[in-house]
C-alpha cells in the first residue's frame, strides 16, 4: 500500500477529484496548507499598505491506494492539477505498512 501526498492549487480541486474518480479511487483527505516553494510569494494592497505574502494558500490531498493504483492516481492528479505554470504543486508517495479501518477492525488493503 502507498499513501500518496499531492500539494495542490486550491482551484484545481474539483479537477482532480473528478479525475479520481473517473479511475475508481473513492477515499480522500484534504488538508488547507500554506507554503512556498519557487513560486516565492507576491505583494498585496491592503487598505493602502502594501505587503509580502510570503506563504500562498495551497492544498494538501492524501490518497491511500494498492500499489497496483500508484502510477494511475499520480497520472491522474499530475494531469488534472497541471496549469503549466509555476506552483502547480507537487506529489509524493510513501510506503505504509499496515491500516486498520476503525468501525470493523479489518487490516491491511482490506481496510482501504
Amino acid at each position: 500500500m502507498r499513501l500518496i501526498e499531492a500539494i495542490i492549487k486550491p482551484f484545481k480541486l474539483d479537477d482532480v477529484r473528478e479525475a479520481l474518480n473517473a479511475k475508481g479511487i473513492e477515499g480522500l483527505t484534504v488538508t488547507e496548507v500554506k507554503g512556498f516553494g519557487r513560486q516565492k510569494g507576491h505583494t498585496e494592497l491592503y487598505r493602502g499598505a502594501e505587503y509580502v505574502v510570503d506563504l500562498l494558500p495551497k492544498l494538501k490531498l492524501e490518497i491511500l491506494v494498492r500499489d497496483d493504483d500508484v502510477e494511475t492516481v499520480i497520472a491522474a492528479i499530475a494531469e488534472a492539477a497541471n496549469t503549466g505554470k509555476i506552483g502547480d504543486g507537487k506529489i509524493f508517495v510513501r510506503e505504509i505498512s499496515d491500516v486498520v479501518r476503525i468501525r470493523t477492525g479489518e487490516r491491511g488493503e482490506a481496510a482501504i
